[in-house]
């Protein structure tokens, strides 16, 4: 009794699925699938996100290895402060151009500057230099655009120039372009591993 049961169910369940016209939406588990018949077999169409396959990293010797894993520190440091630059000034932006004299500009940038100030002043003065230099290229690779520009463009030649002629008395180049394929690759790499959620 219970085999003539599921022969009978297994029927059904075939005869079901067999006349299925090409663009029929499925339902499995509460998600709407689309489903195909090809050469008798139903085949049920779900797209999947793209996953990125990472290998492991070799390192020659423990030197290699220590440098990479204080540069993955380092970019876990600043990433964020980047992401946050890169949307304040796209926001920053959008504001100043709808801004019409020169005054209210001025005002807005002085306003701009103190709200930069009073939320990252304390944290940014405790960055190492390896962690100052990675912040210059990640602002560069946030907003396609190099700290000197954006200086020049909210603060003025004069104080761009000023800022850059001290920072390249610490050893800072405010003009520093991000480049993921020569120069910044193992940078770009860390990077992408974080947007990921593998680091």
């Amino acid at each position: 009794m219970v085999r003539t049961i599921i022969i009978l169910c297994a029927l059904l369940f075939a005869s079901g699925f067999k006349g299925l016209p090409a663009q029929d939406v499925s339902y499995i588990r509460g998600k709407t699938y689309s489903a195909r018949v090809i050469n008798g077999d139903t085949l049920v169409i779900i797209d999947l996100p793209p996953v990125d396959v990472v290998a492991a990293r070799e390192f020659r010797n423990m030197l290699e290895a220590y440098r990479y894993n204080r540069t993955v520190r380092n970019v876990q440091r600043v990433y964020p402060y980047a992401r946050v630059a890169g949307a304040m000034f796209r926001r920053y932006s959008e504001q100043l151009m709808q801004l019409e004299t020169e005054r209210e500009r001025r005002e807005f940038t002085k306003q701009a500057e103190e709200e930069l100030r009073n939320s990252f002043e304390d944290d940014l003065k405790r960055l190492t230099f390896s962690q100052g230099v990675i912040l210059i290229k990640l602002i560069d690779r946030e907003t396609q655009h190099t700290s000197y520009d954006i200086l020049r463009e909210f603060r003025g030649a004069f104080s761009a120039v000023f800022w850059q002629s001290l920072g390249r008395l610490f050893g800072y180049n405010l003009k520093t372009e991000y480049d993921p394929h020569g120069e910044d690759q193992m940078i770009e790499e860390i990077v992408q591993l974080i947007e990921q959620g593998l680091l």
